[in-house]
């Protein structure tokens, strides 16, 4: 594969380099086969030119990936599909939760939990081996708006609080063990740095590295229903309105597509790429 690079123009507005092989390694993190990769780079190659911004060449790619296995598509659009699960933050609450009950915890949302000072609601209360987490939910639907480091000092100032106050209760039969912080987006470094310091466990899309948001969906194979390539944007909110978050949750829930009225020759479309999905 050459490595070729052609000056591009970033989502920021600034000039900069771009390699076909961080294409190649995109292709590859969705498990892409060769015969594919190749495919895709050769066609993406001959439409490159001085200037093309970095969301063109994607865009390309995805269109390429949709004509051949939409699954796989799916895969390759799933930060734009995070961002899909707004305007506001409360699905992405939801599926926060739910990669977490995939990941073994027992889990909660939207509970509110008595501080020494004050009450708190708690996006996300987590339970696992007699241990509880507290994870407050920082979703963007805008690419660029990072978590600096005000937000981790405000979470880690309402989790002392609660912990102050959970210590002295009788009553709770668990160790409050951790405070995170989980965005869809990524933290600045003085953010990151301050959550090191005080031991606050900080999650985005790519950190801690291979262990990121991305990297834990992927793993696990817990897409949000956003990614579907054949779903419309009006179907994919009624079914995050009825709380259907993952992918995988549609396949036990299917009814939900004939209340949209969907045809059964479109509903098998659907259920087979989010089975193909959810199983690669």
């Amino acid at each position: 594969m050459e490595t070729d690079a052609i000056e591009i123009i970033k989502s920021s507005g600034e000039k900069a380099k771009f390699s076909l092989n961080k294409l190649k390694t995109s292709l590859e993190r969705i498990g892409a086969d060769q015969q594919t990769i190749n495919q895709i780079i050769d066609k993406v190659r001959d439409e490159l030119y001085q200037g093309i911004s970095t969301k063109e060449i994607y865009n390309r790619a995805f269109a390429l990936l949709k004509k051949k296995k939409s699954y796989l598509a799916s895969k390759y659009k799933l930060k734009k599909a995070i961002y899909e699960l707004g305007p506001t933050g409360f699905p992405f609450e939801r599926f926060v939760s739910a990669i977490l009950k995939y990941s073994g915890y027992k889990t909660e949302v939207g509970q509110v939990l008595q501080g020494k000072c004050v009450t708190h609601e708690i996006d996300v209360i987590a339970y696992k081996n007699k241990e509880t987490t507290v994870i407050e939910c920082k979703f963007h639907n805008e690419e660029g708006l990072n978590c600096n480091v005000k937000i981790p000092l405000y979470i880690n100032s309402r989790y002392n609080d609660i912990k102050t106050h959970w210590n002295v209760n009788s009553k709770n039969k668990s160790t409050l063990a951790n405070g995170w912080v989980v965005t869809n987006t990524r933290f600045t470094e003085d953010a990151l740095q301050y959550g090191k310091c005080v031991d606050l466990y900080l999650l985005s899309w790519d950190h801690p590295k291979n262990d990121g948001l991305k990297d834990r969906i992927d793993r696990l194979g817990l897409y949000p229903i956003t990614v579907s390539t054949l779903l419309t944007n009006r179907e994919k909110q009624f079914l995050l309105s009825r709380d259907v978050v993952l992918c995988r949750a549609l396949i036990g829930d299917a009814f939900y597509l004939d209340h949209l009225g969907i045809s059964d020759t479109r509903k098998i479309k659907i259920l087979n790429e989010i089975k193909m999905l959810c199983s690669n």
